[in-house]
């Protein structure tokens, strides 16, 4: 993908290298603090004490590729605002841009607190994605789908969930949650997940005609959506799949609804929510 030198966006919180105890001293330190004030000691001293022993955040050092790949994620970003701002306007929607907050160990969002074996997500409850940039690492010698663009394909899909979240599928899907069993809502997530892999390929049209996209992006693009299919996944890690727990799609699912939204450029296909043919 042609990414160097182009505009990136403002929307990207950059929190490498943060840490530190999330909520002030925690349930174990209340814990001390009660007991040493019982005991007759100052609660103001272990409190200082505590606060002092809490880890500190120190400068993030981060390497030269993992300084590009943030400015790449930046880039892929901004592309994503200026396609969807393009494709909400066609019907007369304003589009939100979201956040996209870099990481690294763990982070706190809206959803809870997320460590970086969770994988990039998007959290309706702020509107942010969250991404830990050695994933890049991992979808080149875990998931054996490398190259810039795999990465693109990540975010895109990532900011799918937030274009559902702007058209209302999630709160709809919050509903269905309320109303169904756990192996029904997972066929129901299944067809969330494929939608955003639609959505992805939707944006990665538009920036194909935007003459962008270089030989063999498409290709990497395509075999990461088919390395996180819940078949592959699943049979890597225990041997044997199971299709009731899936939550994201088989691997020829992923890819060839990605590559849906990559024929289509637009929302006519989108609807995974109304077909049988998945």
């Amino acid at each position: 993908m042609k990414w160097k030198g182009r505009s990136r966006s403002s929307n990207v919180e950059d929190k490498r290298g943060m840490k530190g105890a999330v909520g002030g001293l925690g349930g174990l330190g209340i814990i001390i603090v009660i007991i040493y004030t019982l005991l007759g000691g100052n609660p103001g001293d272990i409190m200082q004490t505590i606060d002092t022993e809490q880890p500190q955040n120190v400068p993030y050092v981060a390497t030269q590729e993992e300084e590009e790949l943030a400015e790449f994620v930046s880039v892929v970003l901004a592309d994503t605002e200026v396609v969807w701002a393009e494709i909400f306007a066609e019907q007369g929607i304003q589009y939100t841009e979201p956040k996209l907050v870099l990481f690294t160990g763990s982070v706190q969002s809206a959803c809870g607190v997320a460590g970086s074996s969770t994988g990039p997500f998007y959290c309706p409850g702020d509107q942010k994605v969250y991404v830990d940039l050695d994933f890049y690492q991992e979808l080149k010698n875990k998931f054996d789908a490398p190259g810039d663009f795999a990465m693109a394909y990540v975010i895109a899909h990532e900011i799918g969930h937030h274009v559902q979240n702007e058209l209302g599928v999630i709160d709809q899907m919050n509903e269905i949650r309320e109303k169904v069993s756990e192996d029904e809502y997972n066929e129901y997530n299944v067809r969330l997940e494929l939608q955003a892999d639609y959505l992805a390929g939707v944006w990665a049209r538009h920036v194909q005609g935007k003459n962008l996209l270089e030989e063999g992006d498409l290709e990497e693009a395509m075999t990461a959506a088919s390395a996180v299919g819940d078949d592959r996944i699943q049979m890597e890690a225990q041997g044997y799949v199971v299709p009731d727990s899936f939550t994201h799609g088989t691997s020829e699912q992923r890819k060839r609804w990605f590559y849906k939204g990559y024929e289509a450029g637009d929302l006519s296909g989108w609807d995974t929510f109304g077909t049988d043919d998945l």
